[in-house]
């Protein structure tokens, strides 16, 4: 468990304390754009992998206690929490926005504010806190404590961290952006900051996330063991 834990803290750090902090410019100065970005990027897989191994073999070893159970109500309410959690991350993947990487000048068209991120400009990371979120209430044993958690974490903070650093490189145009837009989903929309229109959010951006979660749906037996449909029914 100790391994999981030390994983989970060096899997947040790399995110918020490299790319969230003024150590990203030093880096950018010394290795250039490309540079950073292909070490960054690789430190991050790095991480990422060596999370997810320490959280299987945390699993499979007998010392990982239940912290807390669920009943079977959160469970069968997986798919519909797990697909909104596409619907809105995999579309904001897919969309043109300021908050993404490389993508800080999209803050300069104002037609940007489209599709989900009128819900909000962080779709991507709301996926995953939602999909975070849910597994973390659902599997309360320590292992997945702490690695639902760090998602969570790195999630929520991140929403702020990237704020910070697009705040100061874009300066007007980001502040154009952010004044239209919200970081709390549909806040903008209750503000008036901006209109609610769901059919901009089902164009084929909608049809792929629908494709990838229901793959995940049917494969999630086969690669995690679980079956995530109500009462644990088995496709196969």
């Amino acid at each position: 468990m100790t391994m999981l834990l030390l994983a989970a803290i060096v899997f947040v750090a790399t995110h918020l304390l490299i790319s969230g902090t003024g150590l990203r410019s030093v880096l950018v100065r010394t290795l250039g754009d490309g540079g950073y970005l292909v070490a960054f990027s690789t430190i991050s897989v790095a991480a990422l992998i060596w999370l997810a191994f320490s959280y299987n073999l945390a699993q499979s070893g007998s010392a990982d206690p239940i912290w807390w159970q669920t009943g079977r109500g959160l469970h069968d309410s997986g798919v519909l929490i797990v697909a909104l959690a596409f619907f809105v991350g995999v579309q904001g993947l897919l969309a043109v926005n300021p908050t993404s990487v490389a993508q800080g000048k999209a803050a300069e068209n104002p037609a940007v504010v489209h599709g989900v991120l009128r819900i909000t400009r962080h779709p991507f990371l709301w996926g995953v806190a939602l999909w975070s979120a849910f597994h973390l209430a659902a599997n309360g044993d320590e292992a997945s404590v702490i690695f639902f958690s760090a998602f969570l974490v790195l999630a929520l903070l991140g929403t702020w961290s990237i704020d910070v650093k697009r705040r100061q490189a874009l300066g007007p145009a980001w502040q154009d952006f952010a004044a239209r837009t919200s970081v709390v989903p549909f806040a903008a929309v209750l503000r008036g900051k901006t209109e609610l229109r769901l059919s901009e959010s089902f164009g084929w951006r909608f049809w792929v996330a629908m494709a990838l979660f229901v793959v995940v749906l049917f494969a999630h037996l086969w690669l995690f063991g679980v079956s995530p449909f109500p009462g644990g029914w088995r496709p196969y």
